[in-house]
């Protein structure tokens, strides 16, 4: 679907910006941990510039006027939760997908904080804006390297068994082994690979047992995935979740009208993203190759960190924060 146009004013004059009513920021890059001010700036600015990562000729103007919901995605937040207070006095709406993974012994995400200290900001971030607003994902699922479906499920066990009562829903999903995830993980050991149909089915049978033996057992889904577990009791997810935003945004009308329920078969796509992405429509900002956990199975950066790579300050700054025409290369 394509959002309306604006006329905006930027540095440069008079522009014509896209206007969302919902940013998800960012399926390509962790914000909250990274590039919390460059946000902040730009929402005080009330747009920013998306350059195509396909074609770096192409780019759009994006504005914020309309904005009345963000979707973070994030692995590690704790940088960014000084800026709710903002957020919330700016009257905006909000939740995070919270990645949190336990992929220590593999060194999958060797950038990032400690296990134990993830889950205390876990915590601290449902305590501080409520349970409801912070999903956990426990994506991707990937076996090799001695770690079998047994071991998948034992270490979602130990990781729910603390965030019990700090969310309401646990999202799941399996590897994409593209190209580059396939060679990346091959150097660190030739035999990780993507689960099988057969483990697929026996982690997710897993799951829901020891989901069930929870004090508050979650909502279960399984993010893009083509396989069918509703017997299980884990559904297809919605990332961007039209039912939750029109919750968060209590009697926003343009909200609830334009997320309200469809009949099956006629709910508004969001164009760009993958075949099973059931994703609500939302506009997408930040940028490829700006990551600077450089987790092993990424599909957002480059397969190795370069000189300069994560530097997504160097890079908005020729794409993003000037009010004027960036240059066309990072």
């Amino acid at each position: 679907m394509k959002w309306p146009a604006l006329k905006i004013e930027t540095e440069a004059g008079e522009e014509e910006a896209v206007a969302p009513l919902v940013l998800s920021a960012s399926r390509v890059t962790d914000i909250p941990a990274f590039h919390g001010e460059w946000f902040m700036q730009r929402l005080r600015a009330g747009y920013c510039r998306r350059v195509n990562p396909f074609n770096r000729g192409q780019e759009s103007l994006i504005s914020f006027a309309r904005c009345r919901l963000i979707v973070f995605w994030s692995k590690n937040p704790a940088p960014f939760m000084r800026h709710i207070d903002e957020l919330e006095e700016r009257g905006l709406s909000f939740y995070f997908q919270f990645t949190l993974n336990d992929y220590e012994r593999e060194k999958l995400e060797p950038r990032l904080p400690p296990l134990e200290q993830r889950l205390r900001t876990f915590m601290d971030l449902s305590e501080r804006i409520g349970r409801e607003r912070v999903i956990w994902r426990f994506d991707p699922v990937l076996l090799g390297d001695g770690l079998e479906a047994e071991d998948i499920i034992g270490r979602l066990e130990a990781i729910g068994r603390k965030l019990n009562g700090h969310t309401d829903k646990l999202v799941f999903s399996f590897v994409d082994m593209y190209k580059k995830t396939k060679e990346r993980l091959k150097k660190i050991d030739p035999g990780f690979r993507a689960p099988e149909r057969g483990d697929m089915l026996r982690i997710a049978g897993g799951i829901a047992a020891i989901n069930r033996e929870w004090p508050r057992p979650l909502a279960l889904s399984t993010c893009a995935e083509e396989i069918e577990l509703a017997a299980m009791g884990i559904s297809r997810n919605q990332c961007v979740d039209p039912a939750l935003i029109r919750r968060l945004c209590g009697n926003d009308a343009g909200i609830s009208e334009f997320y309200a329920p469809r009949p099956e078969g006629a709910a508004l796509k969001n164009s760009g993203l993958r075949a099973r992405c059931a994703c609500a429509p939302s506009r997408d900002i930040g940028a490829y190759n700006t990551c600077p956990h450089f987790c092993a199975y990424c599909y957002a950066n480059h397969s190795a960190p370069r000189p300069g790579a994560g530097d997504f300050q160097a890079f908005s700054r020729k794409y993003m924060d000037s009010g004027s025409r960036p240059s066309r290369r990072p």
